[in-house]
């Protein structure tokens, strides 16, 4: 079965690198890291949720057309943001917490990657303040 992110990869990526703009950084490899990470955490949701998700950015890449007469893939990354922030910004509360649940998946995804906690200087330990103090 196709995962759930692969099947929208186009507009997850396009979404991610609004939200995160250092995501337009990433290589392939990092992309599927990230799309994976996103997945994973969707696996234990049930179908619909799945294909909710899958819809609602869908929805979110062709409804750019009205205003910009262009899908969201094909905006430039100030248009994306600008878009998703009227989103963000909706009246209709539906649009605004699928916005909100798609940017979790997308840090999830972004900042849970290999390498990235130590990139950030972060150093959480099982130890808990004690690591931070000792030498």
């Amino acid at each position: 079965m196709k995962r759930t992110i692969e099947s929208v990869s186009a507009p997850f990526r396009a979404i991610a690198a609004a939200m995160v703009p250092e995501a337009q950084l990433l290589d392939e490899t990092e992309w599927r890291a990230l799309e994976r990470i996103a997945d994973d955490a969707l696996a234990a949701r049930p179908p619909a949720v799945h294909r909710q998700l899958r819809t609602f950015i869908r929805v979110l890449s062709v409804l750019p057309i009205l205003r910009y007469r262009s899908t969201l893939q094909r905006l430039s990354l100030a248009d994306r943001t600008r878009f998703l922030e009227s989103v963000e910004r909706s009246p209709l509360p539906i649009l605004r917490r699928g916005l909100w649940g798609l940017r979790t998946l997308v840090f999830m995804g972004f900042y849970a990657r290999e390498g990235v906690a130590a990139a950030l200087g972060y150093r959480a330990s099982a130890r808990g303040w004690s690591a931070v103090r000792e030498p």
